[in-house]
C-alpha cells in the first residue's frame, strides 16, 4: 500500500504550535491487519452536526461548521473502505447537506443496535480559544464509563498524533447525547475553534480533514480493542 509521506507541518495557532502530519500507515500500523484486531464486527455511527438550514458555527474565514463536520465524516467512511476494507459497518446520520432533527439522529442510533456513537462538531468562542475537547452525557448510565474511555481514546489519538492542544473531556446534558447514553457509548468531538484563524484555515485543507478522520477513527478502533481486551 502506498502511502504518501509528503505531508509538512504547517502552523496551527497564532502561537506557532505546529501540527504534526503522521503517514497514514504509521498511525494505524503497518504490522498488523485491523481485522485481527477488532475481531467482531462493529456497528458505529458517526453524527455530522448540523446541516441544511442549520449552519453551526461560521468561521472567520466563511467556513460553515457543517460542512467541516460532513468532510470528515465521510472521510471516515473512506478511510474504513480503503484501509480497513469496510472492517467496522459505519453509518452517518446525514449523507448530505441536510438538517436532521437531534432527536432523529440519535433514534437512527437506537434503530441501527449501535456500538459506538460519535458526532462531529467545530467549537466557537469570542477569544483565541483552540484546541480539541470531547463531551460525554452527564449522567449516571451504564455506558458513562465507556462513554469517558471512548472520549479520551479519540482525544489522546487526535492530540497525540497531530499536535491539536487538549482541551479535555467535558461533561453536559446535550440533547443528541441524552438520547442515546442509555445504549451504547456515545461522545461528542469538538474538533478545533472556527472562531481562530490558523484554526478555521486548517479546516479548509483536505489532508487536513484525512488527517482528523483517521484520529477519530483510531481514537475508535483503540477503544474497541481496549473494550474487547477486557473479556479475553
Amino acid at each position: 500500500m502506498k502511502v504518501n509521506t509528503s505531508l509538512k507541518s504547517q502552523n496551527w495557532c497564532s502561537k506557532k504550535i505546529k501540527i504534526v502530519f503522521i503517514p497514514l500507515v504509521l498511525l494505524i500500523g503497518s504490522d498488523r491487519s485491523f481485522g485481527q484486531e477488532i475481531g467482531t464486527e462493529k456497528r458505529i455511527v458517526i453524527d455530522p452536526g448540523h446541516g441544511g438550514i442549520d449552519s453551526g458555527a461560521i468561521g472567520v474565514n466563511g467556513t460553515y461548521e457543517k460542512d467541516v463536520a460532513l468532510k470528515v465524516a465521510k472521510e471516515i467512511l473512506n478511510l474504513n473502505r480503503s484501509f480497513f476494507e469496510n472492517e467496522l459497518d459505519i453509518y452517518l446520520t446525514r449523507y448530505t447537506d441536510t438538517l436532521i432533527s437531534l432527536s432523529d439522529r440519535s433514534r437512527l442510533a437506537k434503530s441501527l443496535n449501535a456500538d459506538v456513537f460519535v458526532s462531529l462538531h467545530c467549537n466557537a468562542s469570542q477569544n483565541a480559544s483552540r484546541g480539541m475537547e470531547v463531551y460525554v452525557h452527564s449522567s449516571d448510565s451504564p455506558n458513562s464509563k465507556a462513554s469517558i474511555s471512548l472520549g479520551v481514546s479519540v482525544l489522546d489519538e487526535s492530540t497525540g498524533k497531530l499536535g491539536l492542544k487538549k482541551r479535555g473531556i467535558g461533561f453536559a446534558n446535550f440533547q443528541v447525547l441524552r438520547g442515546i447514553v442509555g445504549y451504547c457509548p456515545s461522545i461528542l468531538v469538538e474538533m478545533g475553534f472556527m472562531t481562530n484563524p490558523d484554526e478555521a484555515d486548517y479546516f479548509l485543507e483536505s489532508k487536513s480533514i484525512r488527517a482528523l478522520a483517521m484520529a477519530i477513527l483510531m481514537g475508535i478502533v483503540n477503544h474497541l480493542n481496549t473494550e474487547r481486551e477486557k473479556f479475553e
